[in-house]
């Protein structure tokens, strides 16, 4: 019978590691050794790389996690979640599935010493995952993944774009606004203002900025990750980043100055990464998350007028500290109320 054992994926060829995330037929960025080099320069955040190999070295399982902190110290401890992004991968059979399970118990040894919780957000639907994860202690809770087919010429996606998003982006042409892309590490600067600006309105915490020096650096130069400018007389208004892999562009964080929103950069930031992706070949724009069945109606609402999609790929949780995480909820809706004074304060 084959053996498997389980390492450190940083531990092993980068090459091979790539070679087996693109071939996967659910392979995506967010398991990628650049993105684990990506999460490894950012403050605050810590990869967990795991793979699982054969006895002849071959893999058959890998998982990138990333445990993040709103904080260093004992009080980061109460803000240590572990997100997995679109994993983990692995091969198909009884080998596959048996990797899948060892891989998964050495990263419960892991995460629970890290991290309040972990949850494993799908990007596709998985059955054979869904049986694992659930013997394993993860709860699946209903969440929505928004995505457009963009194998089509963009006329056909200008048609069925609803009538407000076609108004908004009309309005934003000309009102003179004008999309750059960023090319320059200084401006992730302004990049930055700009989506904290937008996360302080939402009250909802945001990543250091060394998480996108860290994407600029690692991944706009093999172009898998573009920023993008909406500049309105010489004037940066608002922005987005998009993460770039294979066949599908991922639409990330974005932010605007609110004095602007009335112009609908927004609108023609999304518009432009539709264009542009369906005139260079790119099948799907993954439009980000749509919240729950019982929740986040109006964001579903705004990327339905876009002509979204809705797929309820779900999200697996566990939690491995109940008393951490019922801290952890209480400190966060302050911490909200916190940003919300805040920003009141400002009128």
């Amino acid at each position: 019978m084959t053996e498997v054992s389980v390492k450190t994926a940083s531990s092993l060829d980068t090459k091979k590691w790539s070679d087996f995330v693109y071939n996967h037929p659910h392979g995506n960025i967010f398991q990628t050794p650049e993105m684990a080099e990506v999460y490894k320069r950012t403050k605050n955040y810590e990869p967990i790389s795991l793979a699982v190999v054969d006895d002849t070295d071959e893999i058959q399982a890998v998982m990138l996690a990333v445990v993040v902190r709103e904080m260093k110290g004992i009080l980061g401890s109460f803000t240590a979640r572990s997100i997995v992004q679109g994993g983990p991968l692995f091969s198909e059979g009884d080998l596959g599935f048996k990797a899948t399970l060892h891989l998964l118990q050495k990263y419960e040894e892991i995460a629970r010493k890290k991290a309040i919780y972990s949850e494993i957000r799908m990007l596709h639907k998985v059955p054979i995952l869904d049986g694992i994860l659930k013997n394993s202690g993860f709860v699946f809770e209903d969440h929505f993944n928004a995505l457009i087919d963009i194998s089509k010429p963009k006329e056909e996606l200008w048609e069925q774009l609803k009538k407000d998003r076609k108004r908004g982006i009309k309005k934003a042409r000309k009102a003179g606004i004008i999309i750059e892309e960023c090319n320059k590490k200084e401006e992730i600067k302004i990049f930055y203002d700009l989506v904290k600006e937008t996360y302080k309105r939402a009250g909802i915490p945001l990543a250091d900025i060394s998480l996108f020096e860290s994407v600029f650096d690692v991944l706009v130069s093999s172009n898998k990750a573009i920023f993008l400018f909406a500049k309105y007389n010489n004037k940066f208004i608002a922005t987005q980043v998009a993460l770039i892999y294979k066949d599908t562009i991922y639409a990330w964080y974005t932010g605007a100055i609110k004095e602007y929103l009335s112009y609908h950069p927004g609108d023609l930031l999304i518009w432009h990464l539709l264009e542009w992706g369906s005139e260079n070949g790119y099948k799907t724009f993954d439009f980000g998350g749509g919240g729950s069945p019982t929740k986040n109606v109006n964001i579903r609402n705004y990327k339905a007028r876009f002509g979204c999609e809705f797929y309820n790929y779900g999200r697996y949780k566990k939690v491995h500290s109940q008393i951490k995480m019922k801290i952890a909820e209480k400190g966060f809706k302050l911490y909200r109320k916190y940003l919300s004074s805040a920003e009141y304060s400002k009128k």
